[in-house]
């Protein structure tokens, strides 16, 4: 079997992009990828015509060597799209971002007062009293935002996202994801028009046939240079020779295939990466392996005759009456998601377990369940026709940040950082809940590791990732510059 310079592990956007990123350099690489297609979490799924994300995608990012690569590989295909998102609480759609008239009318006078109150009580507390880091999410949001509009807009949300207590999700999940935010300059924000913020931004890029078309891109660039995908490929064995790996066992439907190569990067799951280790990692490492968790996913994609159902992209079902999370309105994206123009595709989205009563239903059981959500959340009427359905299962959608990841991942990044041809990037390949953008960058930055750089990709953190004070330059000067304080922005929605 052929020894490659560099063997990639996974071809969603890190693979592809590391792939993408030594080709260019005129280094060879093959991809081995366990699915029938690229793109990971950031595929287009297709049915009878009509296309759907698994999760929704934005691209919008402030690393400039991102946002060169995408216009790179894409170009002219990508388009504008206005963002326009609602949240939907107790029978009511509240804009998102704030809108404070809007919010005042659906919550009431005496609500609204009741959440100043609770917001104002909080900061007379926090003043007064020495500063104390917040543990978990509540504490986060409760100290930003007052104990009250927490239950409200955050809780009942973060809790069928996640499936347990925010009192058991650690702060850096806050932290990473609402960045920068305060009930202070929501308002502001609100009425003075300010996009600080990754979660006010208005407008962003998407792909014209959606965010899969990206990776395909990706795919067909790479194998034109000479490097290989192999789709329908599993790794099922990782051999080392102490802290260096020397080849990769993997099976092609019934055909067994060995891979030998220089260097390895990995997208899959660390805790697959370590599992998959022959001879097997340490106890301690695979017990704190063990000990990582992660979210599951399910789309239920509802194609319905009807041309216009509502305006938005993307609504937040936040009361917990429904289990529905989210409902993407594809055509909202891209009119070219939809075949027909006279019709429509919702994606109800439904986050999960493995094993738990969602996920083991039947895909009949699931499409009825979306259909009957969708009416009786008011985003459909009984007349109009649902003609059909179908359901996608996403295992691993989101590395979980409980009250112990921290303490097992230190365990496993420890272990990793002894082996000398293995880097990990990526969502999974790290258990760290970024987007495409960081993603790719931690790809770009192994890359460049593989050609004599040292860059410890563990520190290309995510924390700051959503700030947007920065310019342009300023950012790209610091991306350039800074080893330990490479970031990203969204390009993902929560």
């Amino acid at each position: 079997m052929k020894k490659y310079p560099v063997v990639i592990i996974g071809a969603g956007p890190a693979g592809l992009t590391a792939a993408y990123e030594l080709v260019k350099q005129g280094k060879e690489s093959i991809v081995l990828e366990q699915a029938d297609k690229t793109g990971g979490i950031s595929r287009t799924e297709v049915y009878k015509g009509y296309r759907f994300d698994i999760g929704g995608h934005r691209f919008f990012t402030k690393v400039s060597e991102v946002q060169q690569l995408w216009q790179e590989v894409l170009g002219n295909d990508f388009i504008k799209v206005p963002r326009l998102s609602r949240i939907y609480y107790q029978g009511k759609f509240f804009n998102y971002p704030l809108s404070p008239f809007n919010a005042l009318s659906n919550l009431g006078i005496i609500q609204s007062f009741f959440i100043l109150l609770s917001y104002l009580k909080t900061k007379l507390k926090t003043k007064f009293r020495p500063a104390v880091e917040a543990e978990n999410f509540e504490e986060w949001v409760s100290d930003r935002f007052g104990h009250r509009l927490y239950r409200i807009f955050f809780k009942t949300y973060t809790e069928k996202v996640w499936g347990i207590p925010c009192t058991q999700i650690r702060a850096d999940w806050a932290a990473q994801r609402i960045q920068g935010m305060s009930l202070k300059r929501a308002l502001i924000n609100a009425l003075f028009g300010s996009q600080n913020a990754k979660s006010l931004i208005k407008e962003f890029d998407y792909p014209v046939l959606g965010p899969g078309m990206m990776w395909e891109k990706f795919h067909q660039k790479v194998e034109s240079f000479g490097s290989k995908v192999l789709l329908n490929t599993q790794v099922t064995r990782i051999e080392r020779q102490g802290n260096v790996i020397k080849s990769i066992t993997a099976m092609q439907g019934d055909k067994t295939i060995q891979i030998y190569g220089d260097q390895f990067i990995s997208t899959i799951p660390v805790t697959a990466l370590l599992h998959k280790l022959t001879p097997a990692a340490p106890d301690d490492v695979l017990a704190a392996a063990r000990g990582l968790k992660y979210r599951d996913f399910m789309i239920v994609a509802l194609m319905i005759d009807k041309e216009h159902l509502f305006p938005d992209n993307w609504i937040y079902i936040h009361s917990p009456e429904f289990q529905v999370g989210r409902i993407q309105n594809f055509k909202n994206w891209s009119p070219a998601m939809v075949p027909d123009q006279s019709k429509s595709c919702l994606g109800m989205e439904y986050f999960c377990s493995v094993g738990d009563d969602l996920w083991e239903m039947s895909d009949t059981e699931l499409i009825d369940l979306a259909s009957r959500e969708i009416v009786e959340l008011g985003l459909l009427d009984k007349e109009s026709k649902i003609e059909d359905g179908v359901v996608i299962r996403q295992h691993k959608a989101y590395p979980v940040y409980d009250s112990e990841y921290r303490q097992h991942l230190q365990v496993i990044q420890n272990y990793l950082k002894t082996f000398e041809n293995l880097q990990t990037v990526g969502r999974n390949g790290m258990h760290r809940y970024n987007n495409q953008d960081h993603s790719m960058l931690t790809a770009m930055l192994a890359v460049k590791n593989i050609l004599g750089e040292k860059h410890d990709l563990w520190n290309v953190n995510t924390e700051r990732s959503y700030y947007e004070e920065f310019t342009k330059q300023e950012w790209s000067k610091e991306a350039l510059t800074t080893d330990n304080n490479l970031t990203s922005v969204a390009s993902q929605s929560y």
